[in-house]
Protein backbone atom coordinates (compact mmCIF):
# COMPACT_ATOMS: atom_id res chain seq x y z
CA UNK A 1 0.00 0.00 0.00
CA UNK A 2 2.88 2.26 -0.24
CA UNK A 3 1.74 3.61 -3.52
CA UNK A 4 -1.09 5.29 -2.35
CA UNK A 5 0.99 8.10 -0.91
CA UNK A 6 -1.34 10.61 -1.55
CA UNK A 7 -0.07 13.78 0.00
CA UNK A 8 3.25 15.50 -0.87
CA UNK A 9 5.61 17.02 1.97
CA UNK A 10 3.97 20.65 1.81
CA UNK A 11 0.38 19.13 2.60
CA UNK A 12 2.12 17.40 5.69
CA UNK A 13 3.67 20.91 6.61
CA UNK A 14 0.35 22.39 6.42
CA UNK A 15 -1.23 19.74 8.67
CA UNK A 16 2.05 20.71 11.69
CA UNK A 17 1.16 24.23 11.33
CA UNK A 18 -2.89 23.29 11.68
CA UNK A 19 -2.09 21.19 15.00
CA UNK A 20 0.01 23.27 16.64
CA UNK A 21 -2.45 25.94 16.50
CA UNK A 22 -5.26 23.91 18.70
CA UNK A 23 -6.85 22.40 15.92
CA UNK A 24 -8.29 18.78 16.41
CA UNK A 25 -5.72 15.73 14.03
CA UNK A 26 -6.47 13.94 11.32
CA UNK A 27 -6.97 11.32 13.34
CA UNK A 28 -9.47 12.97 15.67
CA UNK A 29 -11.24 14.45 12.42
CA UNK A 30 -11.56 11.04 11.22
CA UNK A 31 -12.66 9.46 14.75
CA UNK A 32 -15.05 11.95 15.19
CA UNK A 33 -16.70 11.49 11.82
CA UNK A 34 -16.81 7.87 12.42
CA UNK A 35 -19.07 8.65 15.90
CA UNK A 36 -21.47 10.40 13.45
CA UNK A 37 -21.86 7.39 11.18
CA UNK A 38 -21.99 4.41 14.17
CA UNK A 39 -23.48 4.58 17.33
CA UNK A 40 -21.65 3.64 20.23
CA UNK A 41 -23.42 0.80 21.65
CA UNK A 42 -25.01 -2.43 20.24
CA UNK A 43 -27.97 -1.71 17.73
CA UNK A 44 -29.67 -2.60 15.06
CA UNK A 45 -30.64 -0.88 12.27
CA UNK A 46 -32.74 -1.69 8.37
CA UNK A 47 -30.75 -0.53 5.09
CA UNK A 48 -32.33 -0.22 1.97
CA UNK A 49 -30.71 -0.24 -1.01
CA UNK A 50 -31.69 0.76 -4.37
CA UNK A 51 -30.18 0.69 -7.73
CA UNK A 52 -30.78 3.42 -10.50
CA UNK A 53 -29.74 3.70 -14.26
CA UNK A 54 -29.95 6.87 -16.08
CA UNK A 55 -32.57 7.30 -13.50
CA UNK A 56 -34.85 4.63 -13.50
CA UNK A 57 -35.00 2.15 -10.68
CA UNK A 58 -33.05 -1.28 -11.92
CA UNK A 59 -32.90 -3.26 -8.54
CA UNK A 60 -33.30 -2.56 -5.01
CA UNK A 61 -33.04 -4.87 -1.65
CA UNK A 62 -33.21 -4.72 2.26
CA UNK A 63 -31.52 -5.71 4.94
CA UNK A 64 -31.49 -5.58 9.11
CA UNK A 65 -28.29 -4.99 10.30
CA UNK A 66 -27.37 -6.08 14.35
CA UNK A 67 -23.93 -4.30 15.36
CA UNK A 68 -21.97 -4.22 18.51
CA UNK A 69 -18.19 -3.35 19.37
CA UNK A 70 -15.25 -6.07 19.26
CA UNK A 71 -14.03 -5.95 23.49
CA UNK A 72 -11.02 -4.01 23.16
CA UNK A 73 -10.14 -3.40 19.60
CA UNK A 74 -12.99 -0.82 18.58
CA UNK A 75 -13.99 -2.14 15.57
CA UNK A 76 -17.40 -3.56 14.73
CA UNK A 77 -18.74 -6.99 14.50
CA UNK A 78 -21.98 -7.13 12.37
CA UNK A 79 -24.60 -9.41 11.30
CA UNK A 80 -26.72 -8.90 8.01
CA UNK A 81 -30.36 -10.66 7.91
CA UNK A 82 -31.30 -10.32 3.87
CA UNK A 83 -34.98 -9.49 4.14
CA UNK A 84 -35.72 -8.48 0.54
CA UNK A 85 -36.59 -9.76 -2.35
CA UNK A 86 -38.08 -12.71 -1.19
CA UNK A 87 -35.32 -14.82 -2.69
CA UNK A 88 -32.87 -14.00 -0.26
CA UNK A 89 -34.50 -13.75 2.45
CA UNK A 90 -33.33 -14.85 5.57
CA UNK A 91 -29.57 -15.21 4.33
CA UNK A 92 -27.07 -13.65 6.59
CA UNK A 93 -23.88 -11.95 6.23
CA UNK A 94 -21.31 -11.83 9.10
CA UNK A 95 -18.51 -9.41 9.99
CA UNK A 96 -15.35 -10.52 12.37
CA UNK A 97 -12.91 -8.41 12.34
CA UNK A 98 -12.46 -7.97 8.01
CA UNK A 99 -13.23 -11.14 7.66
CA UNK A 100 -16.47 -11.45 5.99
CA UNK A 101 -18.64 -14.69 5.98
CA UNK A 102 -21.63 -15.32 3.75
CA UNK A 103 -24.59 -18.25 4.65
CA UNK A 104 -27.53 -19.29 2.75
CA UNK A 105 -29.94 -21.19 5.01
CA UNK A 106 -31.05 -23.43 2.04
CA UNK A 107 -27.91 -24.81 1.51
CA UNK A 108 -26.59 -24.83 4.91
CA UNK A 109 -22.92 -23.34 3.74
CA UNK A 110 -20.48 -20.82 5.15
CA UNK A 111 -18.74 -19.17 2.35
CA UNK A 112 -15.81 -16.30 3.11
CA UNK A 113 -16.65 -13.34 0.51
CA UNK A 114 -14.79 -10.47 -0.05
CA UNK A 115 -15.86 -6.56 1.27
CA UNK A 116 -15.12 -5.22 -2.31
CA UNK A 117 -17.70 -8.02 -3.54
CA UNK A 118 -20.84 -5.95 -5.09
CA UNK A 119 -24.03 -6.61 -2.77
CA UNK A 120 -26.17 -4.27 -5.22
CA UNK A 121 -25.76 -1.63 -7.54
CA UNK A 122 -22.82 0.70 -6.94
CA UNK A 123 -22.96 -0.98 -3.87
CA UNK A 124 -20.21 -3.40 -2.01
CA UNK A 125 -20.51 -5.49 0.67
CA UNK A 126 -18.63 -3.55 2.72
CA UNK A 127 -20.82 -0.08 2.15
CA UNK A 128 -23.68 -1.33 4.52
CA UNK A 129 -21.49 -2.25 7.26
CA UNK A 130 -20.52 -0.60 10.38
CA UNK A 131 -17.06 0.45 9.95
CA UNK A 132 -14.52 2.19 12.25
CA UNK A 133 -12.42 4.30 9.69
CA UNK A 134 -10.42 5.72 12.25
CA UNK A 135 -8.91 1.92 13.14
CA UNK A 136 -8.85 0.71 9.51
CA UNK A 137 -7.08 4.06 7.97
CA UNK A 138 -4.41 6.19 8.59
CA UNK A 139 -5.70 9.94 8.11
CA UNK A 140 -3.67 13.36 6.92
CA UNK A 141 -4.95 16.63 6.48
CA UNK A 142 -4.87 17.86 3.02
CA UNK A 143 -6.21 21.33 3.78
CA UNK A 144 -9.73 23.29 4.45
CA UNK A 145 -12.23 23.82 1.34
CA UNK A 146 -15.25 25.11 0.70
CA UNK A 147 -17.48 21.89 -0.50
CA UNK A 148 -20.92 20.84 -2.07
CA UNK A 149 -22.61 18.43 -0.18
CA UNK A 150 -25.54 16.25 -0.74
CA UNK A 151 -28.16 18.96 -0.90
CA UNK A 152 -26.28 21.05 -2.69
CA UNK A 153 -25.51 23.72 -0.48
CA UNK A 154 -21.65 24.72 0.51
CA UNK A 155 -19.83 23.55 3.66
CA UNK A 156 -16.75 24.08 5.34
CA UNK A 157 -15.09 21.28 5.42
CA UNK A 158 -11.94 19.47 6.29
CA UNK A 159 -9.91 17.33 3.39
CA UNK A 160 -8.92 13.74 5.35
CA UNK A 161 -6.55 11.53 3.13
CA UNK A 162 -7.47 7.90 4.01
CA UNK A 163 -4.48 5.07 3.50
CA UNK A 164 -5.02 1.46 4.48
CA UNK A 165 -3.74 0.29 7.59
CA UNK A 166 -5.83 -2.96 8.19
CA UNK A 167 -5.64 -5.91 6.09
CA UNK A 168 -9.27 -6.70 3.89
CA UNK A 169 -10.43 -3.18 3.88
CA UNK A 170 -12.80 -2.20 1.17
CA UNK A 171 -11.11 0.66 -0.15
CA UNK A 172 -7.14 0.83 -0.32
CA UNK A 173 -7.61 4.99 0.01
CA UNK A 174 -10.70 7.51 0.83
CA UNK A 175 -10.67 11.15 0.27
CA UNK A 176 -13.27 12.33 2.70
CA UNK A 177 -14.89 15.86 3.52
CA UNK A 178 -15.74 16.25 7.00
CA UNK A 179 -17.82 19.54 8.10
CA UNK A 180 -15.38 22.39 10.08
CA UNK A 181 -18.52 22.81 12.16
CA UNK A 182 -19.93 19.79 13.15
CA UNK A 183 -17.78 16.71 12.27
CA UNK A 184 -20.88 15.75 9.68
CA UNK A 185 -19.09 13.34 7.10
CA UNK A 186 -19.81 15.06 3.94
CA UNK A 187 -18.66 13.17 0.92
CA UNK A 188 -15.91 10.79 0.29
CA UNK A 189 -14.07 9.22 -3.04
CA UNK A 190 -13.32 5.55 -2.75
CA UNK A 191 -10.09 4.47 -4.67
CA UNK A 192 -8.73 1.12 -5.72
CA UNK A 193 -4.97 0.30 -5.18
CA UNK A 194 -3.91 1.58 -8.66
CA UNK A 195 -5.59 5.17 -7.54
CA UNK A 196 -8.32 4.40 -10.07
CA UNK A 197 -11.95 6.03 -8.58
CA UNK A 198 -14.36 3.51 -7.75
CA UNK A 199 -17.03 5.46 -6.52
CA UNK A 200 -18.25 8.90 -5.01
CA UNK A 201 -20.61 8.81 -2.11
CA UNK A 202 -22.82 11.83 -0.48
CA UNK A 203 -23.80 11.64 2.97
CA UNK A 204 -27.49 13.51 3.58
CA UNK A 205 -30.64 13.89 4.97
CA UNK A 206 -29.24 14.17 8.91
CA UNK A 207 -31.80 13.33 11.58
CA UNK A 208 -32.00 12.38 15.45
CA UNK A 209 -31.08 8.69 15.16
CA UNK A 210 -30.23 7.68 19.17
CA UNK A 211 -29.33 10.57 20.52
CA UNK A 212 -26.76 11.90 17.47
CA UNK A 213 -27.59 13.30 13.97
CA UNK A 214 -27.04 10.92 12.07
CA UNK A 215 -26.80 10.61 8.01
CA UNK A 216 -29.97 8.49 6.77
CA UNK A 217 -29.24 8.11 3.32
CA UNK A 218 -26.02 7.85 1.37
CA UNK A 219 -25.88 8.45 -2.76
CA UNK A 220 -23.46 6.16 -4.01
CA UNK A 221 -21.92 7.01 -7.84
CA UNK A 222 -19.64 4.83 -9.94
CA UNK A 223 -16.24 6.42 -10.53
CA UNK A 224 -16.61 5.32 -14.37
CA UNK A 225 -20.16 6.25 -15.22
CA UNK A 226 -22.20 8.84 -13.46
CA UNK A 227 -25.58 7.65 -14.79
CA UNK A 228 -25.25 4.55 -12.66
CA UNK A 229 -26.38 5.44 -8.91
CA UNK A 230 -27.60 3.62 -5.76
CA UNK A 231 -29.14 5.45 -2.46
CA UNK A 232 -28.32 3.09 0.58
CA UNK A 233 -31.53 4.31 3.14
CA UNK A 234 -31.07 3.43 6.96
CA UNK A 235 -34.11 3.33 9.00
CA UNK A 236 -35.85 2.02 12.22
CA UNK A 237 -32.83 2.19 14.55
CA UNK A 238 -32.86 0.91 17.69
CA UNK A 239 -30.99 0.12 20.54
CA UNK A 240 -30.54 -3.97 20.43
CA UNK A 241 -28.77 -6.25 22.89
CA UNK A 242 -26.86 -8.28 20.08
CA UNK A 243 -25.39 -11.72 22.10
CA UNK A 244 -21.72 -12.57 21.19
CA UNK A 245 -22.99 -16.24 20.13
CA UNK A 246 -24.51 -14.58 16.94
CA UNK A 247 -21.39 -12.91 16.16
CA UNK A 248 -19.90 -16.78 15.37
CA UNK A 249 -19.16 -18.08 12.09
CA UNK A 250 -20.20 -21.33 13.82
CA UNK A 251 -23.48 -20.16 15.37
CA UNK A 252 -25.38 -18.93 11.82
CA UNK A 253 -27.08 -21.98 10.86
CA UNK A 254 -28.86 -21.54 14.41
CA UNK A 255 -29.83 -17.67 14.05
CA UNK A 256 -33.86 -17.07 14.12
CA UNK A 257 -34.93 -13.65 12.58
CA UNK A 258 -36.82 -11.69 15.12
Amino acid sequence: MNNLRFLQLPLLLLAMTTWAHGAPSPQEILAASDAIRNPDKPFRVTSTLTAYRSGKQSDANSVVSYCTAEDGSGKFLTLLRFVTPQRDANKLMLKVGNELWFFDPSSKATVRVSPQQRLLGQAANGDILSVNLAKDYRAELAGEEEVLDGDRKMRRAYKLMLTAVAEDVTYYGIEMWVDVANSRPIKAYFYTESRRLLKTAYYRRFQMQLGVERPTETVIIDGLDPSLATILRLSDYAWRDVPKEWMQRDYLPQFKAE
